[in-house]
């Protein structure tokens, strides 16, 4: 069996979520699928393929990996560590997961296993491959020990595992994931949406210097040193609003707005502004569409809504930047 987990693209609000602001997101057809199977060897064997690591660790040596991992993290709350001083390496995302999973469940592993983890989400580029990568591994862990695990289970528990990434998770990329479909989110409750049918595109920037958590910590007192957070809200509801419509001018204006905002709080570098302004003179709108980055000429993915196609593609020729082919994806985490 594999499991699916779907990758997302938050259409307005990111950073303003955090502080409990609406967000507007949805489910992508890119995804990180996880297989857990029976091993001969004890202990856990991973075989994460995107991130060419391979190793075989014991369930003692996890043990004491979320342990430190999670020392490190009281310590970042404390002030002591940055963020990026929590998760060391990438690989350790899918261990502490595994980890949390097992002893809250507490599930007894009597015999090994192996872990299987590819993607084609671009990592650390805003599209949610942290929260893909969580759920898929819980979901194929339940899977493979013939467990029911509800998703409000799940959500907690990847939530906790997605703090030592991010910092301080909304929970939205988990929600997306989880669910799928088209979110919005407001007051913690959420509101099923009709998976936007304007034309979009995904333009690739590169990944960023700076992590989401890095981003989150440097742009935290903009929120609470100003009114910023409401002038989020508003984009928010004018851009669901307009999708609901499907109103095209009204659209494009949200969009217009919800760059503005995060270019004010300074998480769009020069270059990608640039690369916006050209796209607003072909008469078309764009965004970042994830944390973005507080330093370097690359912020991850680009949310764009034009109907000059050719021009989008020689603009995105001329700055070396991919454009990703996109679909919304109606189911959340699911086993095939």
């Amino acid at each position: 069996m594999k499991v699916f987990a779907p990758g997302k693209l938050i259409l307005s609000g990111e950073h303003a979520v955090v502080y409990g602001q609406p967000a507007l997101a949805m489910a992508v057809n890119r995804y990180v699928i996880a297989t857990a199977k029976p091993h001969i060897l004890p202990g856990v064997s991973f075989d994460l393929s995107d991130l060419a690591y391979q190793r075989r660790l014991s369930f003692s040596a996890l043990s004491l990996l979320k342990k430190r991992l999670k020392k490190n993290y009281e310590r970042f709350i404390q002030g002591d560590f940055k963020i990026y001083d929590v998760l060391q390496k990438p690989f350790e995302l899918a261990q502490v997961a595994l980890m949390l999973f097992v002893e809250m469940l507490n599930i007894k592993l009597t015999q090994g296993i192996k872990i299987h983890l590819q993607s084609d989400i671009p990592m650390g580029c805003g599209m949610g491959s942290s929260a893909a990568t969580i759920l898929s591994l819980m979901h194929a862990i339940a899977a493979h020990l013939e467990m029911d695990v509800p998703h409000d289970l799940l959500f907690r528990l990847g939530l906790q595992a997605e703090n030592m990434q991010h910092g301080f998770s909304s929970g939205l990329d988990l929600r997306i994931s989880l669910h799928g479909g088209c979110l919005y989110l407001k007051d913690g409750e959420t509101f099923s949406r009709a998976i936007p049918q304007m034309k979009m595109f995904l333009v690739n920037t590169g990944t960023p210097e700076t992590t989401t958590g890095e981003c989150v910590s440097a742009v935290a007192s903009y929120f609470k040193e100003s009114s910023i957070a409401k002038d989020f809200s508003s984009a928010t509801h004018a851009l669901d609003q307009a999708l609901q419509k499907n109103h095209w001018e009204e659209s494009l204006r949200a969009i217009a707005e919800n760059h503005f905002l995060l270019t004010k709080i300074g998480v769009v570098p020069e270059r990608i502004q640039k690369f916006i302004s050209e796209i607003e003179l072909q008469s078309g709108a764009a965004k970042i569409c994830g944390a973005g980055a507080v330093r370097g000429d690359t912020a991850g993915v680009v949310l764009v809504f034009t109907e000059e196609e050719e021009l989008l593609k020689l603009l995105c020729e001329n700055y070396r930047y991919e454009i990703l082919p996109v679909m919304g994806e109606t189911r959340g985490v699911h086993v095939v």
